[in-house]
């Protein structure tokens, strides 16, 4: 891991940081493929981590993509459309994945604007929180492009076809009042807090079992575009094994003696 991509974990939690502050946090560099992969292996196959908080240095978020190569037509906006084609599946895509493949549960906290690309990295995160200066956009279009990051399949599953379809359409940036409302954020906060609040958030995540926080996880994310009776069968599955682990008789001693749990992931 490099200085773009700070890797800090403190206990359970992992916190990465986008830190290309003084050009507003930009992704797709080559090395952006190597750290996000990196990060995600780390962490999937690290028992002791629970959760993650995603979040960027300076004002910004992440303002997308490197707005200057595209118009240059230089480094990953090069060549020709099959070639442009092929760096999008081997380097956007490969970053979109990598965070969309982390099995404990992604804390977005949103500390300026989360443009574009940046708007649909917002959107890979479980729970997704923001500072009072940040704005959220889908513009795309202004730029005389479309979606190309999962967007178009990722909004609309969280604030519906119309508002998305608005966003898109419109390219029209919102503030965080209106984030909240539209179910895009659970809240925002001032900017001094933002991180404290995401903490506080992952402190009572990893109070939970581990594999049982994992699972959850990858039942919500199956239900995204499973049948009812998939998610059924494997939520029976799933909750078979958990009924013989012994963070569950923890945590049914915990309840009866009302005291915390104390749970290995065992």
């Amino acid at each position: 891991m490099n200085n773009w991509l700070k890797f800090e974990k403190n206990g359970s939690v992992v916190t990465l940081t986008m830190n290309r502050p003084d050009i507003r946090n930009p992704l797709g560099e080559p090395e952006d493929v190597i750290n996000f992969e990196e990060a995600s292996n780390l962490i999937n196959h690290d028992r002791d981590v629970r959760c993650v908080i995603l979040t960027g240095a300076g004002k910004a978020f992440s303002a997308g993509g490197n707005v200057k190569n595209m118009q240059n037509k230089s480094g990953n906006f090069s060549g020709s459309s099959v070639g442009l084609r092929d760096r999008y599946k081997t380097g956007i895509h490969k970053i979109i994945k990598a965070i969309w493949n982390i099995e404990v549960p992604v804390i977005a906290a949103i500390n300026g604007p989360a443009i574009g690309l940046g708007n649909d990295v917002a959107c890979l995160a479980d729970i997704r929180i923001s500072s009072d200066t940040a704005k959220f956009g889908v513009t795309f279009l202004k730029i005389g492009l479309i979606p190309g990051d999962g967007g178009a399949w990722l909004l609309p599953k969280i604030i519906g076809m119309s508002r998305a379809s608005e966003l898109l359409f419109s390219a029209k940036l919102i503030e965080p009042e209106t984030a909240k409302q539209w179910g895009l954020i659970s809240d925002f906060y001032k900017s001094d807090d933002l991180l404290k609040e995401a903490n506080e958030i992952a402190s009572s995540i990893i109070k939970q079992p581990p594999d049982a926080l994992r699972m959850s996880k990858k039942l919500l994310r199956e239900g995204m575009g499973a049948s009812f009776d998939n998610i059924l069968e494997m939520s029976a599955s799933m909750q078979a094994l958990m009924h013989l682990t012994d963070d569950h008789q923890e945590a049914l001693s915990a309840f009866f003696e009302k005291r915390e749990g104390d749970f290995k992931g065992k």
